[in-house]
């Protein structure tokens, strides 16, 4: 059959161009094959990528004010393990582990500061109540084992999961691995009880607040934060304080104080220990709210001026001073007492507030400075550009984080982590593991690191990036670990007993304990619902109790119980397994 030369050329090109087509779509396609589905470390890293972006994103999304926030990362990590998005396992532990280590590490470091402080009074209060609630869920989860007959290697995946503590369920894989046992279970549990226990203790919240809470119950009052500093001006009234010394009035009572300023016949100074005190100065002093009627009586009187607001122009208020805000930023000053600097003599200036992680505190001499804290310096221009040079006030050397002492920091924690305890009656020595171990160091550290000179300071923002990164890395592992046998799971029976019992050791000691809280120790329902959110370690229902309730009360109860009932369900949950898996 004969063609024109003409139409055979224009057929051949275009038969070329539909196989070339064809060709680079298939190619195309195998490549985004092989890029998501050959197992490699340019795929693990691709895929828990794409599986840490997506759970983020949808981890923005609010339903009635409540985001599910970083938990969207190990439900989409569920689906793609569904999907069939499988990576290397020697990758996946060695991800989902260094997640583990990292996050726990930098939440120890963030709480270690207050972590102590917690312990004052009110603070023994607080977190006897939230480990009650720690003691009470896990009797009910023993109890639940027992009588729904669950091998202990899933309950402690339930009590994880219904109390959402991830560190605790990497602790239990831990011990289940050194045991020899399979971890997958507890894994498998968890992931399916997870949910209930995010929405569970919100829940509980709902009811509690239609059912049991008064109207005496809510309070707009904040806590009382003996760190937080007032300030007041006073006039020297008191016969008995005329002719002393600053240094000897502040020997007369137990209460701290710092004076700023001294106003005296139309002309202001900064005073020095060593300045005598008349009859009809006028002081202004930085204390603490609480101790205000004790140097009222001291002093004399109390002038009517609110000294607190935000709007006070502090260089407008005499002419000769300034006050100005300059940063510790030498590393040498790192675990000094602010009082060995001798600042105030050397130079004339006076040190009034110390700002610390957004906290105010009393700038006394004793207060041992960190890298980072902001000093208030009241004084002269040249005084205080000298006092500067002292302390480095240079915000560019702090932006860089220490990463040496963070590293050193999760070495000292694995060490911990690995060292055997044995207790009497166990065959098999415990381990505080991946989890216990560096989130104990990261606790030490945060609080005695300056004391040893050692540098951990981070910004802020640098911290919140070091423990998300961390906590992405382990929920997204862990979902894709649990995801190919999830929906297999909720649909047989196993899988509706363990989200049953997971719902009933969320709900039962929140509702247990609320009343307790409430009724016997007469806190508010906001401090409640924060101390019950720190001890079942749910930052969901804190959120949700700071959307609907005044005041800062749920942050304050969270905040408090927090460090210890994450450490305390970290160890009870390799206990459990050691003792009854």
């Amino acid at each position: 059959m004969h063609f024109p030369a003409r139409g055979y050329a224009q057929l051949s090109a275009d038969g070329y161009a539909a196989g070339s087509a064809s060709t680079t779509g298939k190619s195309q396609y195998m490549w985004i094959k092989s890029l998501l589905f050959e197992q490699s470390a340019l795929q693990a890293l691709v895929v828990l990528s794409l599986i840490v972006a997506v759970g983020l994103a949808l981890g923005k999304l609010k339903v009635r004010g409540v985001s599910l926030g970083v938990t969207w990362v190990f439900f989409v990590g569920i689906l793609a393990g569904h999907l069939g998005l499988k990576i290397d396992p020697a990758m996946l532990t060695f991800a989902e582990s260094f997640g583990l280590v990292l996050f726990v590490y930098e939440l120890g470091l963030k709480v270690g500061p207050g972590f102590f402080s917690s312990f004052r009074t009110g603070g023994v209060l607080l977190n006897g109540i939230g480990m009650a609630l720690v003691v009470v869920g896990t009797l009910v989860a023993v109890g639940l084992s027992y009588l729904m007959q669950i091998p202990m290697s899933d309950m402690v995946g339930i009590l994880s999961g219904a109390t959402t503590n991830t560190p605790a369920l990497g602790a239990a894989q831990q011990a289940l691995t050194q045991l020899g046992m399979s971890a997958n279970g507890a894994a498998l549990s968890c992931a399916v009880t997870y949910p209930l226990g995010v929405v569970g203790v919100i829940l509980a919240f709902i009811l509690l607040r239609r059912l049991a809470v008064r109207p005496g119950d809510i309070v707009e009052a904040g806590h009382d934060d003996d760190n937080q500093t007032f300030i007041a001006a006073f006039s020297v009234q008191n016969p008995a304080i005329f002719g002393r010394s600053v240094q000897q009035v502040a020997a007369l009572t137990d209460h701290k104080f710092v004076i700023s300023r001294l106003w005296r016949d139309g002309n202001v100074t900064i005073p020095t220990s060593d300045t005598i005190l008349q009859h009809r100065d006028r002081l202004l002093v930085v204390t603490t709210e609480k101790d205000i009627a004790t140097l009222t009586a001291l002093f004399g009187s109390q002038e009517e001026k609110d000294w607190n607001t935000g709007d006070i122009d502090w260089n407008a208020i005499d002419s000769s001073l300034i006050s100005r805000h300059i940063i510790v930023s030498k590393p040498e000053l790192n675990g000094r007492r602010l009082g060995s600097l001798k600042l105030r003599n050397t130079y004339g200036i006076n040190i009034t507030r110390v700002v610390r992680s957004g906290v105010t505190l009393l700038a006394s001499p004793g207060l041992i400075l960190q890298l980072g804290d902001r000093l208030t310096v009241v004084g002269e221009a040249r005084s205080i550009a000298n006092v500067a040079k002292v302390v480095g006030n240079s915000s560019v050397t702090l932006k860089d984080p220490n990463m040496g002492a963070i590293f050193l920091g999760i070495v000292l924690g694995l060490l911990l982590g690995s060292v055997p305890i044995a207790i009497p009656g166990i065959s098999v020595p415990v381990r505080l593991g991946l989890a216990g171990g560096p989130i104990i160091v990261g606790i030490l550290v945060g609080r005695f690191g300056p004391q040893f000179h050692l540098v951990t300071y981070t910004t802020r923002s640098a911290n919140l990036m070091l423990r998300g990164i961390g906590l992405s890395l382990f929920l997204g592992c862990l979902g894709l670990e649990a995801g190919e046998r999830f929906l297999d799971t909720i649909l047989r029976a196993d899988g509706l007993l363990w989200i049953a019992a997971g719902f009933l050791v969320t709900i039962l000691p929140v509702l247990l304990m609320a009343p307790v809280a409430m009724r016997w120790a007469r806190l508010d329902f906001g401090l409640t619902c924060g101390v019950l959110s720190g001890a079942m370690a749910n930052p969901m229902a804190l959120n949700y109790a700071n959307s609907t309730l005044p005041g800062d009360n749920p942050a304050v109860g969270y905040a408090t119980v927090y460090p210890l009932a994450m450490f305390s369900r970290v160890v009870i949950a390799q206990l459990l397994v050691l003792l009854l898996a």
